[in-house]
């Protein structure tokens, strides 16, 4: 599955020989104004599919670079967000042996939460992939489902506040 996140990636770089009209902004804002978990997920694809839209972006590898490019910005920020997640179950861990609870650890929790969503996200998407029978559309299903399950992880992951 790594080889197919590189290759996908790849897409984006010289070899397409274009420029991608991307921009993050539509997702951005779009997160800005959510007011709530479901409208949040509506964000999801947004920036790709106005990237999709445009002439570069309607090509089978201009689809590939378009979810590439904002596949980064929402695994960039369930990487932040997890980040936060994990310091603040340290410190809560720590608060509750000082206190000497009985209860269970949340940072080993939501580690091991991670590693089986990496894995889950991992399989659905090679079955996404599988759906093509080898045509040049499971790229872009493959980094559409990335996207999609990486976009919902880090909202999921979104730190609450303290």
């Amino acid at each position: 599955m790594r080889f197919l996140v590189v290759a996908a990636l790849a897409l984006t770089g010289p070899a397409m020989g274009q420029e991608l009209p991307y921009s993050n902004a539509l997702t951005q804002n779009c997160l800005a104004s959510a007011d709530n978990a479901t409208s949040a997920r509506a964000c999801i694809g947004r920036s790709a599919d106005a990237c999709i839209a445009t002439p570069d972006g309607g090509t089978t590898v201009g689809m590939g670079g378009c979810l590439s490019l904002e596949l980064t910005f929402w695994d960039n920020l369930l990487n932040a967000n997890y980040k936060q997640r994990m310091s603040v179950a340290k410190e809560i861990d720590a608060e509750m042996q000082e206190l000497g609870a009985t209860v269970p650890l949340q940072a080993p929790a939501l580690r091991d939460m991670q590693r089986a969503w990496i894995t889950y996200r991992d399989a659905t998407c090679d079955y996404a992939r599988s759906q093509w029978g080898g045509g040049t559309g499971g790229g872009p299903a493959t980094v559409s489902c990335l996207l999609d399950l990486t976009g919902q992880q880090a909202l999921y992951l979104t730190p609450e506040p303290r």
